[in-house]
């Protein structure tokens, strides 16, 4: 399956997290295709990022520095916008920060989730969402094997429970009031990417990075750790092309309610 460029000429979409690392490449992107993209997210966190460097807000139809948190301002800007295709990537994406703030990483992706899905629908422009969460959201198991889509959801830590908990918030929302609306929801588990562009603290490459440009010995946090790595644009591709067949509303083979592409 290849990504339909022309199906995204002129298309409305409304990406919330706009100024973090996977936001601003799915925006020029999306740009490049010839889609107006409509950004909400909070300012960028470090002082070099990637929205700064690359300009990203020079491509956008709209870039609006605003938190999920906030539901009326977050409903006003989507009812403004009236999109097409709404992508959720604001999170609070980082598991140490998530045992440092428990709380706020619980309700921005939780309750952030919740807010983005009641202001949807509420706007009859939508015909897709996509919701972007992680593959730290399956149970831990410790075992060697990928885990599936259809493993029970979980999470030890704050971030990955509450990232199992956007899973279920979004399934809720499907079943109860996007499918009567005939509006399409699904979610993608992605693993760590990297990519240029990424500033973000905690994170192996970056960190590595900038030890070299500040001539520290780099510290790994977890040596004995194996992690899966994936380009940004790898996971990205898969995004577009699934809200393209969501808007589409093609029939996408199904195991266990999993739309598998």
């Amino acid at each position: 399956m290849e990504i339909n460029t022309n199906f995204w000429k002129d298309k409305i979409v409304f990406l919330t997290g706009h100024t973090g690392f996977k936001g601003g490449w799915i925006t020029l992107w999306l740009n490049k295709m010839g889609a107006k993209v409509h950004g909400y997210g909070l300012p960028p966190k470090t002082k070099d990022n990637f929205f700064s460097e690359a300009k990203i807000n020079q491509v956008m139809a709209s870039s609006f520095i605003g938190d999920i948190n906030d539901s009326g301002t977050l409903l006003n800007r989507i009812k403004r916008v009236h999109p097409e295709i709404i992508f959720h990537m604001a999170a609070q994406p980082i598991v140490r920060e998530s045992y440092l703030s428990p709380v706020s990483t619980f309700k921005t992706n939780i309750f952030g989730t919740i807010n983005v899905l009641e202001a949807a629908r509420k706007v009859n422009s939508i015909k897709a969402i996509v919701n972007i969460t992680t593959d730290k959201c399956y149970e831990s198991r410790e075992w060697v094997w990928p885990y599936r889509e259809n493993d029970s959801l979980g999470g030890y830590d704050p971030y990955s429970a509450s990232k199992a908990c956007s899973e279920l918030v979004s399934a809720s929302y499907r079943n109860s009031f996007f499918k009567p609306q005939d509006v399409h929801v699904a979610t993608v588990r992605a693993g760590n990417v990297i990519g240029g562009g990424d500033w973000s603290n905690d994170r192996l490459i970056p960190d590595f990075l900038r030890s070299i440009d500040n001539g520290k010995v780099l510290k790994i946090r977890s040596p004995n750790s194996v992690r899966p790595w994936q380009h940004v644009l790898e996971p990205l591709s898969g995004y577009l092309l699934l809200a393209e067949k969501l808007y589409e509303k093609e029939n996408l083979l199904t195991r266990h309610g999993i739309l598998v592409l």
